[in-house]
């Protein structure tokens, strides 16, 4: 609803519905729902799941990432849990190392299991899930850096992956001297209404936004990620108000009122999410299972860990509040591949076993949440607390 001013009012929940709202919890409902409906009607399932999938994946995610990138743009102003180069660098080298680790060991385990035609799928278990991991971050730390931290890992890791899978999974169709020409439109549109004083966000999405966005459709690449380069643009406050944190009634910054337009719609767009991705049936069990699972659920927190240790001693630093236990929660997070390593697989294996199984094994890499809490609560004796800002 509008106020008198022009500008939307923030909505009105009961209790129960905010709660369920505020932690993204239309996600597994969603997902639930969809395993349970490819294992009782595979064919109605998956008819319904395709009308859907270009809609969802393609289009509404875009604002689910471009929520996600709010966050980060936010924690890079002064006063941020990534004001500085060498913070900001840290996850980037976390997410390096979480994309090399989980492949040694997918080939290790393949190797082991003398099935060498599931070589192919190599690169399934560097996938991250940004959506699924931020839903388990969030709940586990709340208000805290880790949350920027998890974030840009998670972007820089899929970002990583589309390089890799334009490298060695070209899709027929990549055309990135054309996506990177229409990304250069886009971001000078967004600059330019920058420099305009442009101070309201409509403009930066369905100007630059719809150029970034087919710059990526038609490069071949995954328009979901089309806000990321726009939304850097946005006038924002100087200064960061907290993690997640509403912005005052009294905030009229771009950034702001696309966090307010946004927040609750894109929930929405989060169960049609999983329930659009996450119908797997379960009886495709096999070596592929085990080599995709057990790569990214373990090899996903080592790299990463490493990478951090390296990267700490190279002159990188973490966010304040952030140490040994934080880093682990975040590795094991990260270790949710869901519906990007679906993504990968298909792109890796053609119709047939291999692929039913290494859709099984990105699927149970939800077991990674449950990794993380383990180590949060093992760890219970020093709590997690709210970063506070400066």
């Amino acid at each position: 609803m509008l106020g008198p001013s022009g500008r939307l009012r923030p909505l009105r929940f009961r209790p129960s519905l905010r709660f369920i709202l505020e932690r993204s919890l239309l996600l597994p409902f969603g997902a639930a729902v969809a395993l349970a409906w490819a294992n009782v009607d595979a064919a109605g399932y998956h008819t319904f799941a395709h009308a859907l999938e270009f809609a969802v994946n393609d289009v509404g995610m875009v604002f689910f990432f471009g929520l996600a990138m709010k966050e980060i743009v936010e924690a890079a102003v002064p006063g941020g849990a990534l004001n500085s180069w060498r913070r900001a660098g840290m996850p980037i080298a976390a997410a390096a190392g979480g994309m090399v680790a989980p492949p040694l060991m997918y080939l290790a385990i393949v190797a082991a299991s003398g099935h060498p035609e599931l070589h192919r799928g190599w690169a399934i278990p560097c996938a991250t899930d940004i959506a699924f991991s931020y839903l388990v971050a969030r709940t586990i730390f709340k208000d805290h850096p880790a949350i920027p931290f998890l974030l840009v890992l998670a972007i820089a890791d899929d970002a990583f992956g589309l390089v890799v899978l334009a490298i060695f999974y070209p899709a027929g169709a990549l055309n990135l001297p054309l996506a990177a020409g229409l990304m250069a439109a886009a971001i000078v549109v967004a600059l330019g209404l920058r420099r305009a004083r442009v101070r309201i966000f409509w403009p930066y999405v369905l100007v630059a936004g719809a150029v970034s966005w087919v710059a990526l459709f038609l490069g071949g690449l995954h328009p979901a990620l089309a806000l990321v380069p726009v939304i850097p643009f946005l006038p924002h406050a100087a200064r960061d108000p907290g993690l997640f944190v509403d912005a005052p009634p009294e905030a009229t910054d771009a950034l702001s009122e696309f966090e307010h337009w946004w927040k609750y719609p894109v929930q929405l767009v989060l169960f049609l999410f999983g329930l659009v991705n996450a119908g797997v049936e379960v009886t495709a069990v096999g070596p592929g299972t085990w080599a995709v699972l057990g790569a990214i659920v373990v090899g996903k927190p080592i790299g990463i860990g490493l990478s951090v240790a390296v990267a700490a001693m190279s002159g990188l630093r973490l966010p304040e509040g952030l140490g040994a236990r934080e880093v682990a929660i975040v590795g094991c997070a990260a270790g949710i591949g869901f519906t990007v390593a679906l993504f990968f697989a298909t792109a890796a294996f053609p119709q047939g076993r291999e692929l039913d199984q290494a859709k099984l094994g990105a699927l149970l890499s939800l077991m990674s949440a449950a990794a993380a809490y383990g180590v949060g609560w093992a760890w219970r004796k020093t709590p997690i607390s709210s970063a506070k800002r400066p």
